[in-house]
């Protein structure tokens, strides 16, 4: 069997010389009077951004906290893969497989592996427990730069079945979010037997029916937000899915580009009631930016739109988790005629980022759906 090798997170010291002179020769651009958010993150917030990046925000203290969970990283088809793997105490546990999105990566979870794996610990039922593997996405962050083309979310879902068979778990839970809407998807169906469950915590409504009267106006108006999205896609899926090259020279030489990258999207996409504070924001930002994967990781929109069409419905029941601020919100009757919906819950905050955002209300509807699939 391949090997599984443990992984501890430290950065050269000159790496980290490296980017805080490049942030001290940041070449600033101009921005015109009174815009606003209307042509992108704001001069003002990315100035202050990299202000804190470069005189009080301590990596040293984020890569132990990275370190506190055990890691490793092993090759399946011809990619590094990182991943952490936290075992339960509980015997009985159900061990589950977390993929995480663009732009984020496994830091996102610190907060909920806890929670997950020892939830007597965290004033929980222990017939909650999981044993809990959240990947880094080959090409994204830790897992490093992928060698070759093709690794669309069919091919990342047929690595996750091998990184779970090589734990030697026979059968498992899958939860996702952005990417790992289509990937769990896919994973539920390259390894049907195996996958009880899926959870989602964000995905898009099938097209509808030609007769829609039974759609009340809140659908309707989620179907136009929908709509409107796909017709208009933002400017960085346009760049990442047709010119992720192109895009890559100024990601990859220059950290504050990255930073500006990042946090324009990650902005956007939380809630700004609960929020993700300025050091997690640089901590995805560094993941990023000291494994080079810029380039890697915007590749995947590339692959993933020369594939066509919407991801495959999953074959094994489905949890959804709906969070009031997210990219779009999907349509509870249209998810129902392509899979089969067992648990569906509507939060009235979180926005693309639960996890970050609101730990408490994911680990919870994580916990609640698994607890109706069980073990097949």
């Amino acid at each position: 069997m391949p090997e599984i090798t443990p992984f501890r997170l430290d950065v050269p010291q000159a790496d980290l010389d490296d980017l805080a002179a490049r942030l001290d020769r940041t070449r600033w651009p101009d921005e015109l009077p009174g815009v606003g958010w209307d042509h992108g993150i704001p001069l003002g917030r990315v100035k202050e951004l990299a202000e804190r990046w470069r005189t009080s925000y301590d990596w040293r203290a984020q890569e132990a906290r990275l370190n506190a969970f055990p890691q490793f990283t092993t090759e399946i088809d011809g990619a590094d893969i990182h991943f952490v793997h936290v075992r339960s105490p509980e015997p009985g546990a159900l061990p589950l497989i977390i993929t995480h999105g663009w732009p984020s990566s496994v830091a996102d979870f610190l907060d909920v592996i806890g929670p997950l794996t020892d939830p007597r610990a965290h004033g929980g039922d222990p017939a909650d427990a999981f044993h809990v593997v959240v990947p880094s996405l080959p090409g994204f962050t830790l897992s490093g730069p992928t060698r070759e083309a093709g690794w669309d979310v069919n091919r990342i879902a047929r690595a996750w079945a091998e990184l779970m068979d090589r734990l030697g778990y026979e059968q498992y839970g899958v939860q996702g979010g952005d990417w790992g809407w289509p990937i769990s998807n896919a994973l539920g169906a390259v390894a049907t037997e195996r996958v009880v469950g899926v959870h989602l915590n964000y995905l898009g409504s099938p097209p509808p029916p030609e007769d829609v009267s039974a759609l009340s106006a809140e659908d309707e108006g989620r179907l136009r937000r929908q709509k409107e999205y796909l017709a208009n896609p933002a400017g960085y899926w346009q760049m990442q899915s047709t010119r992720p090259q192109t895009l890559a020279y100024g990601l990859m030489d220059s950290p504050v580009g990255q930073l500006a990258w990042i946090a324009d999207k990650v902005t956007e996409w939380t809630d700004p009631a609960s929020g993700i504070d300025d050091d997690r924001l640089l901590t995805t930002v560094m993941l990023y930016w000291l494994t080079g994967t810029a380039s890697s990781s915007s590749r995947l929109h590339r692959e993933n739109a020369s594939r066509g069409g919407p991801p495959a419905p999953c074959p094994v029941p489905l949890g959804v988790a709906v969070f009031a601020r997210d990219l779009v919100l999907p349509v509870r009757r249209l998810v129902e005629r392509a899979y089969d919906v067992v648990h569906w819950t509507e939060f009235d905050r979180g926005g693309h980022f639960p996890a970050v955002e609101v730990p408490d209300l994911l680990t919870g509807d994580i916990r609640a759906f698994f607890r109706l699939v069980g073990t097949r």
